[in-house]
């Protein structure tokens, strides 16, 4: 793998409808930058078999995807996500784990039964993520897909301990940006020279009716970085347009 690519895959058809708000993707953007990290891609989608399937599909054929799955890990109906995962990532069965069994066991005894001890069926060689609240885990495959439940005071603790264990702390990323007095249409020609392993950006405004671009390029090589920035430079010292580097 190289740069991780994390996704957000959040499920639930109560924040879709209004009946719940999404704190999931705040909590992970501001945890994934605190470690130099950023988010891939974010989804908020309901819970559905196809969408879910297919969500999870599409990030499965990612090589570098890590993905953070929230909610529909527990034991009712339209909890579908052990299933789904199984299905994608595994061999379409579930299996009980023994460990999560016996904590299910232990907290709810002869209640576990007939539906809360479903929450074991894992898919094959998933791992158990640890649940500070009450011990009902989430689990992870692959050491890169990672499925919490849907409550935040139990899943934001297992996206630290996740961050903590396997992406710790990302390598430095060199930016610089500017402020040119143009619009972006002058500089398409050298945004097409820029290299593919530079993260770059262009944001066009408008400042007093005059239009501007606010250009950004960013790499975790420091070199490139440099010469990616430089064209631009050269371009508006050459066309005498004023900039301000911020």
């Amino acid at each position: 793998m190289k740069t991780p690519h994390f996704y957000a895959v959040i499920i639930g058809s109560e924040i879709l409808n209004g009946r719940r708000e999404d704190k999931h993707f705040l909590y992970l953007k501001n945890a994934l930058m605190q470690r130099g990290h950023t988010l891939f891609a974010s989804f908020i989608i309901k819970d559905d078999h196809t969408l879910i399937h297919s969500t999870y599909t599409m990030v499965k054929n990612d090589p570098d995807a890590v993905m953070f799955s929230f909610g529909g890990i527990g034991s009712t109906p339209d909890d579908l996500t052990r299933q789904i995962a199984s299905e994608v990532f595994s061999d379409g069965k579930l299996i009980a784990h023994d460990k999560f069994h016996a904590d299910i066991l232990e907290r709810f005894g002869d209640q576990a039964f007939p539906n809360r001890v479903h929450m074991a069926q894992l898919p094959k060689k998933a791992e158990l993520l640890p649940n500070v609240i009450n011990n009902m885990s989430g689990f992870y495959l692959e050491d890169r897909y990672f499925f919490m439940p849907g409550f935040p005071e139990m899943s934001h603790p297992m996206v630290d301990h996740i961050l903590k264990i396997f992406y710790p702390q990302a390598p430095i990323t060199y930016r610089k940006t500017l402020i040119a007095q143009t619009s972006e249409n002058t500089l398409v020609h050298i945004m097409e020279k820029i290299d593919p392993d530079v993260d770059f950006s262009s944001l066009p405004m408008l400042n007093g009716g005059h239009p501007s671009v606010e250009i950004s390029v960013a790499s975790q090589n420091e070199s490139l970085c440099t010469q990616s920035f430089a064209l631009f430079i050269d371009e508006l010292n050459a066309n005498s347009v004023l900039y301000t580097i911020t």
